[in-house]
């Protein structure tokens, strides 16, 4: 099993080294992925759960905002 893992490091990454325009389309790659992770979740996916939520509460905020969008409401902005 591990002669098998070793053979399929060494194809991968003989095959790394053999490229030239790939080296730069995988840079290219990594980039984007970056970018999308890190940087856009930064500025648009703020962490509401944080924000609304406090200590136990989360649980009950999670549930009743599924509920609500499920149903349609309206967020409720007070707690039940």
């Amino acid at each position: 099993m591990k002669n098998t893992i070793q053979k399929i490091w060494r194809f991968y990454v003989d095959g790394f080294r053999g490229m030239t325009l790939g080296k730069t389309l995988w840079l290219i790659i990594l980039v984007k992925l970056f970018i999308m992770f890190f940087i856009l979740r930064i500025f648009f996916f703020p962490n509401y759960l944080n924000s609304s939520a406090v200590g136990e509460d989360k649980e009950e905020y999670v549930s009743r905002e599924l509920i609500d969008r499920a149903l349609g409401d309206p967020p409720s902005s007070t707690p039940d």
